[in-house]
């Protein structure tokens, strides 16, 4: 066994005794200075390092040395190995007179690392897979890196550590990111496109908590990145140098594991439903691996159809010639999906508001007509949703958004404005900086929320009241004389999370310049006693979805006449929180008309009548919208 005294035996001849040093110091081990084997020795060594040896109280304090040695030490079991970093003579001191205490905090931490590092081996990164079963797995990654961690040299390991550590940190904020995104946008983070939402996401923190609390959490989400990657490098160095000190145990354990991981994974084993056989890691770096090639092909692909345009040579007066003379609206509804007409807990209420909306229609000579689309998006990004609607293509993801929005091609709105005969405005109280896009969209002029003229208080994110929208709209332009009918988009934003507080309905002649909202928004409810309350949120979102909707057709019934024509729809489903982590991306749209000949256009649609669409009623996707309409309205098609 390796001697545990105070310094090493001299192999000199005329055995000199060595100087006595000051204070008593860790022996190293000595398995090879002894008749044993260099692999008796070592396990030796490891007993004795565990301090489960019977070597005296001595041997026990030297253990706890050892095992609690710096990160960076390193003492291999090879010949010619290095000495272990010595800690200063006061820790060694604190060592030797508490080693209970020094070996728990020692096992302690250890302990943590080996935690710390499985969970980022095994974390999901969906939260309807977050289950206990999920962690009691065995990583083969684990397996492996302990393998290839064990043979390295002492410098070699300690760098190879410090990048698997690092590449672990990144994987786990990248699943942080992806629980992040399922959870508000039903989808995982793409690492190629995403990043550009980071802005949009302080900006709605600031909308919701103000710029101090906006502050707050940045601060504490860039701390929390950088502890990730920092606690992650050192828990893998930690357990490295483990590894090196007791090579011979590492090496028969790590063989078992290898050995259970194989025949596992060959037999299916599962625990709880779970395979129990793990290569979570290595499954995940492929998978972005092939999300950012799909990307990069799918930007390519996209590109060659956004050019091409089954109206793109269509001349102006045959475009919508069905429509001439008509003030057209089209408004989105913000997160307005068909969770709010279906769910059991929204649905008395907005359907009760739909039914009562579509009675006062028709009491003022209205109809409507309803059906349903499935939107690009879900739970946010409300503009790939318009531009799905309005360009007739698919735009799921930002590159799109780009790709098509720098281009030439036709949107809905964009056709009323090629003809010449309609004046094209854009209500856009969600906007607060410049707008490009609205030239994309064939807008004349946009009125975002600087130039609404609101005086009153912010609702959370949005900006203003809808009411109060429509009522400017009323104002700066659908209320004057014209030369030339109105085309109009119009984005409603009261129904945007967190949905607290919500305003209330007031009589129109009282909305001003929106001071009158001031002890509205001061008695709502706080945002953060809604939103994280699983049963409030969806209360308080079918309320704002019932105070959109009234707001819309209360305003068509006071201000239309004979000519206007409202295509109204939401532009996604509300986040998982509110919509489920089933839903689909169905979302409800409605054509308003009091003039017949404009429904019977689309009699061959099979809309439901009136304001809420029946199950059975038809489903499009999002992007087919555009080239139906303008083909029902006389639209003549020239690619």
């Amino acid at each position: 066994m390796s001697s545990t005294t105070n310094s090493h035996p001299s192999p000199d001849l005329d055995r000199t005794p060595p100087k006595e040093p000051e204070l008593p110091e860790t022996a190293p081990e000595t398995a090879l200075e002894t008749d044993s084997t260099p692999t008796e020795a070592a396990s030796d060594a490891d007993t004795a390092a565990d301090g489960n040896a019977p070597v005296g109280a001595d041997a026990a304090v030297d253990a706890d040395q050892d095992a609690s040695a710096d990160v960076t030490a390193d003492a291999d079991a090879s010949p010619g190995a290095e000495e272990p970093a010595e800690a200063p003579p006061a820790v060694r001191g604190r060592r030797a007179k508490h080693p209970g205490a020094a070996r728990s905090v020692t096992y302690t931490v250890t302990s943590l690392a080996a935690v710390l590092v499985l969970f980022a081996l095994l974390m999901p990164n969906e939260p309807d897979r977050f289950r206990p079963a999920v962690f009691l797995r065995l990583p083969v990654e684990a397996v492996f890196g302990a393998a290839v961690l064990m043979v390295l040299p002492k410098t070699l390991r300690l760098i190879t550590a410090v990048l698997a550590g690092l590449s672990l940190g990144a994987m786990t904020v990248l699943n942080l990111l992806d629980l992040g995104f399922n959870e508000f946008l039903g989808r995982g983070f793409n690492v190629v496109l995403d990043w550009v939402l980071f802005d949009d996401a302080r900006t709605y923190l600031e909308d919701s908590m103000g710029k101090a609390g906006a502050v707050a959490v940045v601060i504490a989400v860039i701390v929390l990145v950088i502890a990730v990657f920092a606690l992650m490098a050192l828990s893998v160095v930690r357990l490295a140098n483990l590894l090196a000190r007791h090579s011979g145990r590492a090496t028969r354990a790590t063989l078992v594991a290898g050995t259970v991981w194989v025949a596992c994974s060959a037999l299916g084993v599962q625990f709880a439903g779970v395979q129990f056989a793990a290569r979570s890691t290595a499954g995940a770096v492929q998978n972005r691996v092939d999300r950012v090639q799909a990307t990069l092909k799918d930007e390519a692909e996209f590109a060659k159809i956004a050019k091409k345009d089954a109206f793109a040579k269509t001349p102006p007066d045959q475009l919508v010639p069905d429509l001439r003379g008509k003030d057209v609206i089209f408004a989105f509804i913000e997160s307005y999906g068909r969770s709010a007409i279906e769910d059991p807990v929204t649905a008395p209420g907005v359907d009760a508001t739909l039914d009562d909306k579509t009675a006062a229609l028709t009491q003022a000579g209205y109809a409507a007509r309803s059906g349903w689309l499935t939107s690009a998006t879900y739970g946010g990004s409300s503009w790939l949703g318009h531009s799905t609607f309005l360009s007739g293509l698919w735009i799921s993801n930002q590159a799109r958004y780009r790709t098509v929005t720098a281009g030439e091609h036709l949107t809905l709105t964009g056709a009323f404005q090629r003809t010449g005969d309609w004046r094209t405005v854009g209500i856009m109280p969600g906007v607060q900086k410049n707008w490009p896009e609205g030239k994309f969209y064939g807008l004349d002029n946009v009125y975002d929320s600087r130039e609404l003229g609101y005086k009153g208080p912010k609702f959370s994110w949005s900006t203003m009241p809808d009411q109060y929208a429509l009522s400017a709209y009323q104002r700066l332009e659908h209320g004057k004389k014209r030369d030339k009918p109105l085309m109009s988009e119009i984005i409603l934003t009261s129904s945007h999370q967190p949905w607290a507080p919500i305003p209330k309905t007031i009589p129109w002649d009282e909305v001003g310049d929106g001071s009158v909202y001031e002890d509205i928004q001061k008695d709502g409810k706080k945002a953060s006693d809604v939103f994280y309350d699983s049963a409030k949120v969806k209360e308080e979102y079918g309320k704002s979805i019932e105070y959109s909707v009234t707001s819309l057709i209360d305003y068509v019934v006071k201000y239309g006449d004979k000519n206007t024509v409202l295509v109204f729809l939401g532009d996604h489903q509300p986040l998982a929180r509110v919509s489920g982590d089933d839903a689909d991306r169905d979302v409800p749209i409605s054509i308003v008309a009091r003039d017949k000949s404009v429904l019977d256009k689309i009699d061959g649609w099979n809309w439901t009548e009136g304001l809420k669409p029946d199950d059975t009623a038809p489903v499009w996707r999002m992007d087919s919208f555009r080239d139906r309409f303008l083909t029902a309205y006389g639209s003549t098609p020239h690619p």
